[in-house]
């Protein structure tokens, strides 16, 4: 019995690890537990499992953290438990500035293409196909596709007037 709880005890002990955060981190907090509560927006299967990056303000005892909670918040204790806390992974330097970001009237963003990188012919079943590279600006992850060529030039004609 014994040699069964120490080989259990191992392999419980191999798989974690302590996570340990500093004062001015970003973590999210685990809210899924407070189902029940309509304090996030939505209820059951839609509710946020985590919400906004919190910043940590100090370390509270071994495992707990003081966080500086939004002003929605204030009816909620600020010192969590370290199992509650996921470490936020968004970088907020690469915030756009509401100057630069143009949208329509239904307020849907407008993407404008920055320069045209590369250009290629792509032979399909029955037609060839003409592919511009295009990088985008302001764009999150890769900032470049591939677009038809027909279609950039009726949406764009100014950017490649300038090539």
């Amino acid at each position: 019995m014994k040699a069964a709880q120490d080989r259990q005890k191992l392999y419980a002990n191999h798989r974690r690890k302590p996570i340990e955060f500093s004062a001015g981190d970003l973590v999210m907090l685990k809210v899924s537990p407070w189902r029940g509560v309509l304090r996030f927006r939505k209820q059951g299967k839609l509710s946020p499992r985590f919400i906004e990056p919190l910043k940590i303000l100090e370390l509270v005892g071994k495992q707990a953290y003081r966080l500086e909670l939004l002003e929605e918040l204030t009816g909620i204790h600020h010192i969590f438990h370290v199992a509650y806390l996921r470490k936020c992974l968004g970088k907020h330097e690469e915030v756009v500035p509401l100057v630069e970001i143009k949208a329509d009237k239904k307020l849907r963003y407008i993407e404008e293409p920055e320069a045209i990188l590369n250009q290629r012919t792509v032979n399909l079943h029955n037609k060839v196909v003409d592919l511009v590279l295009v990088k985008w600006k302001h764009h999150r992850g890769p900032n470049w596709t591939w677009e038809n060529i027909e279609e950039i030039m009726a949406k764009y004609l100014i950017l490649f007037e300038q090539r």
